[in-house]
C-alpha cells in the first residue's frame, strides 16, 4: 500500500475533513505537475448541443446486439447534484446513420453514477430495453419495446437483470442515496433513518413473466451472518448487486459504518437468497465484475497481499493477484470471450484518469489518458466507467475532457 493510500485509509475516518485535505492535495499537486495531453483513439459519440450525455455503469453494454445503436442519457446538468429531481431523456444513437439520435421517453429516477439502470433487455438484446423511473409517488421500472414505444411498467425499479431477460434483483435506492450520494435517487425520503439494522428487505427479486416481487434478504441477515464485532451499533447497507452469467448466483457487496470508518465484504448467494457466502471479508472490496459463473475480478485487499486486483474463486479460498503495478482502483470487466480486461483509474495529481486493456498474464497496456476538469469531483465526478461492444471490438467510455459529460468510443 502506497503512501497516499495509507493516508486515505486514514481519513476515512473523518469524511467532511478528508474532502478539504483531498481539494487541497489535488490543487496542489495540479499546479506543480507535468501537464499531460488527452491521448489515445477515442471518438466522441455525442453532440456538442450544450447538453450532457452519459450512459453509467461500467457492468452492462451501451450497444445492442448488432453494435449499431447505442443507449445514454442526456441531460441538462450532471455537476451540481449527484440526484437530480429534472428528468433526463433516454436517448438512442443510430451509429449507422450519421450517430443520430432519437429521444425514447424520460427518466425521474437517476444519479449521475450509475444513470437509471438503463439497458438492452435479454435474451435478444435489440427489441426492448428497460430502465428506472419515479412515477405516481414511487419507484418503478419501465419495459420499452424500441419499435413501438410500448410501454410495461414493473413496481419496483431494477439494479441487477439476469441476461436471459426473465428476473432482476434490486436494492433500496433510498437507503442507499442517504448512505452513498451519486448511487441511489433522491426523490423519496428514507424510511430507515436513524435504523442502523433495519428488520425490513434489503434485496428483492423481480420476476418478468409472472409479475411477482419477492423479498430475498434482510439488513439483519446480513447482520447475523458471519457477525464481526465492529457490526455493533454500525449502520448497514448494501450496494453493487450483480447477477452471473448463468443467472443462478449473484455478488452482493454489504457495506456498515462504525463512526466515522467505513468497512466493505463480498458476499456471494444462490439467486434465491440461499447459500450465501463470505468471498472477501479483509475490511475493504470495491469494483467487482464476474469473469464467469464460479469467478470473479475485484478490486480489494487481502490481508498478507495488498491491495490491488484479484482474480476470486466463488465459494472458496483460492485467488490470484492480477498486474501487481495496478494499485489504483477502477472499473473492471471481461470481454465477452474473457481473453481480455479493460479497466480504469481515477484521476492522478495531473487530474488524467487512464484507461487499460490487458490480458491476465500480461502487462497492462495504455490505451487511453483523459482529462477530468475539478468541476467534476468527489459525489459528481465523471469516472470512465469503460464497457465493451457486444463484438468486443470497441470500448465506450463517459468522459468529461471537453468539459461536458459525452460518450466516446475507441477500437480495441
Amino acid at each position: 500500500m502506497s503512501i497516499e493510500q495509507k493516508i486515505n485509509y486514514q481519513l476515512n475516518k473523518f469524511p467532511t475533513v478528508k474532502k478539504i485535505i483531498k481539494r487541497g492535495y489535488q490543487l496542489f499537486f495540479y499546479f506543480f505537475s507535468k501537464k499531460e495531453p488527452n491521448s489515445g483513439n477515442l471518438v466522441q459519440l455525442t453532440p456538442n448541443d450544450g447538453n450532457e450525455y452519459f450512459f453509467g455503469y461500467y457492468d452492462k453494454s451501451p450497444w445492442d446486439i448488432s453494435d449499431r445503436y447505442v443507449l445514454c442519457l442526456q441531460a441538462k446538468c450532471t455537476w451540481k447534484d449527484v440526484a437530480p429531481k429534472e428528468p433526463a431523456n433516454i436517448v438512442l444513437i443510430d451509429t449507422g446513420n450519421n450517430n443520430r439520435i432519437r429521444i425514447l421517453g424520460q427518466t425521474h429516477a437517476w444519479n449521475v453514477q450509475q444513470g437509471c439502470m438503463l439497458q438492452w433487455l435479454g435474451p435478444d438484446f435489440q427489441s426492448k430495453i428497460i430502465y428506472n423511473d419515479f412515477r405516481d409517488n414511487h419507484y418503478c421500472s419501465v419495459i420499452l419495446s424500441i419499435d413501438t414505444l410500448k410501454e410495461r411498467v414493473i413496481d419496483m425499479p431494477v439494479y441487477s437483470i439476469a441476461q436471459s431477460g426473465e428476473f432482476a434483483l434490486t436494492l433500496d435506492f433510498s437507503r442507499l442515496h442517504r448512505l452513498r450520494k451519486g448511487y441511489g435517487y433522491s426523490n423519496l425520503q428514507d424510511k430507515t433513518v436513524g435504523v442502523l439494522v433495519p428488520e425490513s428487505p434489503c434485496i428483492w427479486k423481480i420476476d418478468f413473466i409472472s409479475g411477482n416481487i419477492t423479498p430475498l434478504l434482510y439488513y439483519s441477515d446480513f447482520y447475523k451472518f458471519e457477525t464481526r464485532k465492529e457490526m455493533d451499533s454500525a449502520e448497514h447497507k448494501v450496494n453493487h448487486i450483480m447477477i452471473s452469467p448463468s443467472g443462478k448466483r449473484f455478488m452482493v457487496l454489504h457495506r456498515w459504518i462504525h463512526g466515522q470508518r467505513k468497512y466493505s465484504r463480498l458476499i456471494t448467494c444462490n439467486i434465491d437468497g440461499t447459500g450465501m457466502y463470505n468471498l472477501l471479508d479483509d475490511d475493504m472490496v470495491s469494483h467487482c465484475n464476474w469473469k464467469g459463473d464460479d469467478e470473479i475480478i475485484a478490486f480489494a485487499n487481502i490481508k498478507n497481499f495488498g491491495v490491488g486486483y484479484y482474480l476470486l474463486k466463488d465459494k472458496g479460498h483460492e485467488f490470484k493477484r492480477l498486474w501487481p503495478e495496478l494499485d489504483r482502483d477502477g472499473h473492471p470487466s471481461y470481454s465477452p470471450n474473457k481473453k481480455l480486461v479493460v479497466t480504469d483509474t481515477y484521476p492522478d495529481r495531473a487530474r488524467m484518469s487512464t484507461l487499460y486493456c490487458m490480458q491476465e498474464d500480461e502487462e497492462p497496456r495504455v490505451i487511453a489518458k483523459v482529462f477530468m476538469p475539478f468541476k467534476y469531483d468527489n459525489d459528481t465526478r465523471c469516472d470512465l466507467h469503460p464497457r465493451w461492444s457486444r463484438d468486443e471490438k470497441m470500448l465506450c467510455i463517459d468522459s468529461v475532457k471537453f468539459g461536458k459529460r459525452s460518450l466516446f468510443i475507441g477500437k480495441i
